[in-house]
């Protein structure tokens, strides 16, 4: 019967609390959920895969959130800042590869004012690439102010939508506050991306069901989510997580309730399956962001361990993704990759 379920999602992209529940419960129809989450990737967003370029300009963080690497309280990490003329530079070199569309991603880093990054994102625009950003949580005003300067994206996880453990997991910030910065950037007029971490300790099947739902009821443009992975020099260190096949049938069901939505394939389900980022684009996925990020700088952006490819250069990580999605009978787009919504009697 939970087939049925399935072939519903796919036709009318709602399922109940109950009905995601039970299919992220039932584990003897994974092929069929992933196919399905496939066709309607297809149909939707077709066979493009768009690449984007993520810049990780500072590992900085006034943040002390348990399960990252770059809390603030890690006093193992050496930490390191790019300066507005370095980031440039390299988004001035990724746009030399081909990307379309460049990510600026960083701690929660207060060096970096207003001015400096209004900069920086005028100066990456006028490259004629999409520019997105991922720094955190900022005032309505700030959220302006570079929405003004150009930016197009924002893509802010909210990790979590059970309350207690959100709060829980990241001491010192509130879940209402996470809330409203991204109906802030929705009022402004950004492309929103969020996401979850699946795996988290004390996190329910049924807390997944409502990210889904949560993700579903923003109207997300981009859903970002993926294994967590503890990190050694973080207090979570001790805890075991299995939860590669669960992240990938949390993204398929993503893909068939926002059959529109920009799904990323994310490095961290790379970094427990070596072919991870396949498996993700064949159940949904349309978009990889690799680093393109130089040097030592790679592997200091230690979310988690294992994170792949940081010992290669931005121009080998290109060649080899661009290659892994023409061995699939997909290929790299040459557009920025908005989000373009569509309605199912287009079809």
């Amino acid at each position: 019967m939970n087939t049925k379920l399935i072939e519903k999602a796919e036709k009318e992209h709602t399922l109940s609390k109950l009905q995601l529940v039970t299919l992220l419960k039932d584990s003897s129809i994974d092929n069929e959920l992933f196919a399905a989450a496939d066709r309607v990737r297809k149909r939707y967003v077709g066979e493009e895969v768009h690449l984007r370029g993520i810049i990780e300009f500072s590992n900085v963080c006034k943040r002390d959130c348990l399960y990252c690497g770059l809390r603030a309280s890690n006093k193992n990490l050496k930490r390191y800042r790019l300066m507005p003329d370095e980031i440039i530079y390299l988004a001035n070199k990724a746009v030399e590869y081909g990307y379309k569309s460049i990510v600026l991603q960083s701690g929660e880093d207060e060096y970096y004012t207003v001015p400096i990054l209004r900069h920086m994102i005028s100066s990456i625009k006028k490259l004629g690439v999409a520019v997105s950003l991922s720094l955190g949580e900022k005032t309505f005003k700030e959220y302006k102010a570079y929405r003004e300067a150009g930016a197009d994206r924002y893509l802010m996880r909210i990790e979590t939508t059970d309350k207690k453990l959100y709060e829980a997991l990241d001491p010192g910030m509130s879940y209402e506050n996470r809330k409203r910065c991204l109906r802030n950037l929705k009022s402004l007029g950004y492309e929103v991306g969020t996401g979850n971490l699946v795996g988290l300790p004390n996190q329910t099947i049924e807390s997944l069901a409502d990210d889904i739902l949560f993700f579903k009821d923003i109207d997300a443009d981009m859903i970002g989510l993926g294994p967590f992975i503890p990190n050694r020099d973080t207090p979570l260190k001790e805890f075991k997580a299995d939860n590669f096949t669960m992240s990938i049938k949390t993204m398929a069901l993503v893909r068939l309730l926002l059959p529109d939505a920009n799904i990323p394939a994310t490095t961290a389900m790379e970094s427990l399956n070596r072919n991870g980022r396949i498996i993700a684009l064949t159940s949904g996925a349309n978009v990889v962001m690799p680093n393109i990020t130089e040097g030592e700088y790679r592997k200091l952006y230690a979310l988690y361990p294992g994170k792949i490819c940081v010992n290669d250069t931005p121009g080998h990580c290109w060649n080899c993704i661009s290659g892994k999605i023409r061995s699939i009978g997909r290929m790299v787009s040459g557009t920025r990759g908005g989000r373009i919504k569509r309605l199912e009697h287009n079809f």
